[in-house]
């Protein structure tokens, strides 16, 4: 963020007619740092009007960040909570027959239970919370801002996309080892399909967060 004195200096200077490039000049001759007086008139637009026009902002707050925060982890919740559920239901529907006992039961029956409890808790609350976000986005079009949503919003798409791309690389490697089963693909095709599902989801609302739209928490 900008230094306050240095905004306000540039805000007068360019009222009184001065230009971005004598502005620069004249603060760098006075010891300012380049990439400083660079962000101060950066908080201004570079259009013909007789006073300066500020810019939009980044937005961020302690309770906005809280609750971004929450919603992507309920986010991880739901994910892991899907992924191990249905990979336990493809182990039931096609179990390794060289690998049957009492414990491998009993771990996919926790597996089960576990996956199910967590979405019905993580669930529930992850959906009434990207309701909330996404209305105070609507009554708040400054939320569009957000520092902490596009923080978490690009981590989530890298986190899909390395997912991605890691699933299709132990995909192609069993298949060239000839180790290619039922089980190994419908396990493949969940974690493409969850990945997938959030790199859509997120790209399409890292883009619309660009263009000022609020349809999306």
């Amino acid at each position: 963020m900008a230094d306050k004195t240095l905004v306000e200096f540039v805000k007068q200077s360019l009222e009184h007619g001065q230009t971005r490039s004598a502005i620069l000049d004249a603060l760098t001759k006075a010891g300012w740092r380049k990439a400083e007086v660079d962000a101060a008139l950066e908080t201004y637009s570079d259009v013909a009007f007789p006073v300066a026009v500020p810019r939009p902002q980044p937005y961020l707050s302690a309770r906005e960040a809280f609750f971004y925060l929450l919603f992507f982890i309920l986010l991880g919740i739901v994910s892991f909570s899907l992924g191990s559920l249905l990979f336990a239901l493809i182990e039931y529907g096609f179990p390794d027959k060289a690998n049957v006992n009492d414990y491998r039961v009993f771990r996919l029956e926790s597996q089960v239970r576990s996956g199910v409890s967590g979405l019905l808790v993580a669930t529930p609350l992850f959906l009434w919370l990207g309701y909330i976000l996404r209305g105070a986005r609507r009554r708040n079009p400054q939320m569009q801002r957000s520092r902490i949503r596009k923080w978490l919003t690009y981590i989530s798409l890298v986190i899909a996309g390395c997912t991605l791309v890691g699933d299709g690389m132990s995909l192609v490697y069993n298949f060239l080892g000839g180790d290619l089963t039922v089980r190994f693909v419908l396990k493949s095709v969940v974690v493409a399909v969850i990945a997938g599902a959030i790199f859509t989801y997120f790209i399409g609302d890292a883009e619309k967060g660009d263009k000022g739209d609020v349809d999306t928490p």
